[in-house]
């Protein structure tokens, strides 16, 4: 048996996770910034789930529901950092507040409550912090320039975590979504109003943002199979530091570490030869 903490467990892969956890008999601390959202998952198992209001980019919040999760169950196994917004619009047209919200979300806000855990994970010598990234998070689209540049952030914090906190027993799994149908692109994500569209990138991010909003619902991700997958990864002895999740992030990841390769071997002497000698 596990006991997690969830970040964003009031929809999406957050409520997936939970939803799954519950079902193996794993207890629970959901998260969300409002408890009433939580409530059933309260009802199917009292005794294994708390319901805690957090906003993960209030630091008193973040303290409170930690405190409030060991209260409960004693300590955490698992820390699924899930909670994250998108941001629709070129590089160009972004607006500097949208960015900041969403940095401060899909990074700080990360990053705030994995801190908040690691005293006690490493007195114990033991944890899990999974945190959710994207196929955003090693490849780049147009429209989503800052939201990526949030999962990059995600990908390196995870990738030098690890090496940190592997000698102490700690787990660190990147979680790298393709598309799924969750409300990743739907009322939770902002993006640039039309006064603010630039016609030159309509055909780019343009183009990119009317087709994410248009497929809502109809991304080939199942989220139930999703966490199926995370809370497997949760219970593994060997887990891996990255799981990609779908055909397009699993293909998308391994065509963008290609291209790299073969995009740097035609200047390998290049590169070479700025050593001393």
């Amino acid at each position: 048996m596990k006991t997690w903490f969830i970040t964003g467990a009031s929809r999406g892969f957050g409520r997936a996770v939970a939803e799954e956890a519950i079902r193996r008999g794993d207890k629970v601390a959901a998260t969300a910034r409002s408890v009433e959202a939580l409530q059933d998952l309260v009802a199917l198992s009292p005794e294994g789930v708390a319901a805690i209001q957090l906003d993960v980019t209030n630091p008193e919040e973040i303290k409170h529901s930690v405190a409030a999760a060991q209260a409960r169950f004693g300590h955490i196994d698992v820390l699924f950092n899930n909670a994250g917004i998108g941001y629709f619009a070129a590089v160009e047209e972004s607006q500097e507040a949208e960015i900041r919200r969403m940095m401060e979300i899909n990074v700080f806000g990360l990053v705030n409550v994995t801190n908040a855990f690691l005293p006690a994970m490493r007195a114990r010598r033991s944890g899990t912090i999974i945190n959710v990234s994207s196929v955003g998070g090693i490849r780049a689209f147009p429209a989503v320039g800052w939201y990526c540049a949030s999962k990059f952030a995600v990908e390196a914090i995870s990738e030098s975590l690890s090496q940190e906190l592997q000698p102490l027993g700690i787990d660190i799994v990147l979680i790298e979504p393709g598309p799924f149908a969750t409300d990743w692109a739907g009322n939770s994500a902002h993006e640039v109003p039309p006064d603010g569209e630039i016609a030159d990138y309509g055909n780019t991010a343009g183009g990119q943002r009317a087709s994410f909003r248009q497929n809502v619902g109809n991304e080939p991700g199942d989220p139930a199979k999703a966490a199926v997958a995370i809370v497997n990864v949760a219970h593994d002895e060997d887990k891996p530091l990255r799981l990609p999740l779908g055909n397009i992030s699993y293909d998308g990841i391994l065509d963008k570490l290609e291209q790299v390769r073969q995009e740097i071997a035609k200047r390998e002497a290049v590169s070479r030869a700025t050593d001393r000698d």
